[in-house]
């Protein structure tokens, strides 16, 4: 049994009915109900409802719960199968694998005797899709080029879209935050859907005339870290990280206590050896003209100090009685991540900006007399600091009157540059908090394939390569090793670039390239074209789902294999090319780079194209690697006879 398996298996138990009951007889529901003499029936897995798609021509497996020891009988149209529940309650029937189906499947799942057969209803055996990541998976049809007009004639029995609550848990969970909604495409079902995974499917539908499942489960602005399967995040993070991931639920305050260190080093190192929380009179503070965002203080520096991390200070003071109560910490919403002390001690890290924080602080922590309150907050994008009125803030003494926070804070600008770590539990970085609670529910449930979208939020964070393919092998662990990958590789975004230099977001790019390569059954996606210069969601959809209905019929798509020497010039051979290639609006391709070993050494070449490969000419100058497109947002002008680009890449350059 791996660890996803024991992991799911402790919490199935706590799985609720999901499909309807038969109503073969009306008096039995209430008794079902009411907890009369029948037992409760079998519980099949949150995935499994009415209106589902099921994936053809793979075995079908449908797990779920009844009572420890039981009998259970099950049947697919014609086909038949038995298990007996474990001692944890899991059961899991095994049919044989069934062909697309023109018309619904009947599905029936029954028990001991006395209960009432559970029956699926309308369910279609077809080819079912998950698509998930950050906010450009999660765009919706409704704001994407022509959306509108596109749902309104979107009807159709045949194409089934389900969306998948956002929510986060430090453990695999058996059930999904709310009840499962299959729905067949229709206006109201496909507008708030995600646009990229709706076109997709829609042109699945059309080209394989198979029924398509189409599911959608993303999180805007969420890291890649938070989706790993947990033996992943295992492998790539360490026993004592998931140890802490595993103790948080339990004991807040001991986890964060034992990842303060971490966050204290990172900002030591980021400031010379400042640690403000034990010197707070180290910093220069300034009054806080109101509560609400920094964005906001007309006059202060922070009126335009959108990202980086802020300093809040405040003290309370607390007489003998008060400090041996204890009390809570409220902040009201922060945003968007935070770090906070109470005299030198961590009480809580958070992410989120729709998130109370209420800090637990023990007596041991506090003294009578002035206490004092340190949060650094450490915004990402956009408005940063106190979010709620100024009544939220206050300090709740267990059983007595709250004292009000409302006023009399100061701030000050901390001098580090980069983000800080993240705790393992936090919610938009932690170790697979999102795959705990909107992919592990799925359980070992069938697909034809996954469409993956981000990869934004990674940026400046090495080794996302590692992490994408951990990903992927971990995903394929749950739903099948036979289940094809799609990796949209970034789209361009940002101020164009007038000269090489580095980029994070090619960065990314080239590791999504890579980890796509190397991983068997794995397309790259390039949309490296379709972005917007000033806005990081380009509304361009709908070429995004041609490309990935593309690849998801295993259409090769364009790609680099090679940059070999080839005397004075440097050859750069492409795979996945449909009628040539063709340099838009130019007499020959642009964006291509040589370098030697160093960032300083790059510089853009002249190129052309010979057939299905782009000729660099040698300038003399050392050349070790060749770039394309190594910009947040190139110009892309090279392309195959489908209009499709070529990706951005780097390359060693070979003898």
């Amino acid at each position: 049994m791996t660890l996803i398996d024991a992991l799911q298996t402790v919490s199935l138990r706590c799985r609720r009915p999901r499909p309807s009951i038969s109503t073969g007889s009306a008096l039995l529901i209430p008794a079902l109900l009411a907890g009369a003499s029948a037992s409760a029936a079998p519980v099949p897995g949150p995935a499994w409802a009415d209106h589902m798609v099921i994936q053809r021509d793979a075995p079908i497996v449908i797990e779920g719960t009844a009572n420890a020891g039981e009998a259970v009988a099950g049947s697919v149209g014609t086909d038949r199968a038995t298990a007996t529940a474990d001692a944890a309650g899991h059961f899991a029937l095994h049919f044989a694998a069934h062909a697309a189906s023109a018309t619904p499947v009947p599905i029936e799942i029954t028990g001991g005797q006395g209960t009432a057969p559970i029956v699926l209803h309308d369910v279609l055996i077809g080819d079912v899709w998950l698509c998930s990541g950050q906010s450009n998976m999660e765009y919706p049809l409704t704001r994407a080029l022509d959306g509108p007009s596109v749902a309104e004639g979107s009807a159709d029995a045949g194409l089934r879209l389900l969306t998948i609550a956002k929510a986060t848990s430090p453990v695999p969970k058996a059930d999904f935050p709310t009840a499962v909604n299959w729905q067949a495409a229709a206006p109201a079902s496909v507008s708030p859907f995600s646009a990229a995974c709706y076109f997709m499917a829609r042109e699945l539908r059309k080209t394989s005339r198979v029924p398509i499942g189409a599911i959608h489960a993303s999180w805007g602005g969420s890291q890649i870290r938070p989706w790993l399967a947990p033996a992943t995040g295992l492998a790539l993070y360490g026993s004592a990280d998931m140890a802490l991931l595993r103790q948080f639920p339990g004991d807040p305050l001991g986890a964060v206590a034992a990842f303060a260190p971490r966050w204290a080093d990172w900002y030591a190192a980021g400031t010379g050896g400042s640690r403000p929380w034990l010197a707070p009179d180290t910093l220069a503070w300034h009054p806080v003209p109101k509560i609400g965002y920094w964005n906001d203080w007309t006059g202060t520096p922070l009126a335009s100090h959108a990202t980086g991390t802020v300093w809040l200070r405040r003290q309370v003071t607390l007489n003998a009685a008060q400090v041996k109560a204890g009390g809570t910490l409220n902040l009201g919403i922060l945003d968007d991540m935070d770090m906070t002390w109470v005299n030198g001690h961590a009480v809580g890290n958070s992410f989120g900006w729709d998130y109370e924080r209420r800090y637990r602080v023990p007596p041991s922590y506090l003294h009578a007399g002035a206490n004092e309150i340190m949060v650094a907050i450490t915004n990402s994008y956009g408005t940063g600091g106190f979010t709620s009125p100024a009544d939220h803030l206050q300090w709740a003494v267990e059983g007595g009157t709250p004292l009000s926070l409302a006023t009399d804070w100061r701030y000050a600008i901390a001098p580090v540059t980069i983000y800080p770590p993240r705790a393992p539990w936090d919610a938009n970085g932690g170790i697979g908090v999102m795959y705990n609670a909107m992919i592990a529910p799925f359980g070992h449930f069938a697909l034809k394939g996954m469409a993956w979208y981000q990869g934004e939020s990674d940026d400046g964070i090495p080794g996302y390569e590692a992490r994408l393919r951990g990903l992927i092998q971990g995903w394929r662990g749950q739903f099948g090793s036979s289940a094809h990958m799609l990796v949209v590789q970034l789209a361009n975004f940002g101020a164009p670039q007038l000269a090489p230099a580095e980029s994070g977001w090619a960065t990314v790019r080239e590791d999504q390239r890579r980890a796509s390569g190397a991983e068997p059954d794995t397309a790259l996606v390039t949309a490296i074209d379709l972005g917007e210069a000033e806005n990081i969601h380009p509304a361009n959809k709908a070429s995004l789902g041609h490309r990935l209905a593309l690849a998801a019929h295993g259409v090769a798509l364009p790609v680099p294999i090679s940059a070999r020497r080839e005397g004075s010039a440097i050859r750069v051979v492409f795979a996945g090319i449909e009628g040539g290639l063709a340099a838009w609006s130019a007499a020959a391709p642009i964006g291509f780079e040589l370098c030697g070993a160093g960032q300083s050494s790059c510089r853009y070449a002249t190129a052309r194209i010979e057939g299905t490969s782009v000729v660099l000419s040698d300038d003399g100058r050392p050349v070790t690697r060749v770039r394309h497109g190594w910009a947040g947002n190139p110009l892309i002008n090279t392309r195959d006879a489908r209009g499709i680009p070529l990706p951005g890449f780097e390359l060693s350059v070979r003898p």
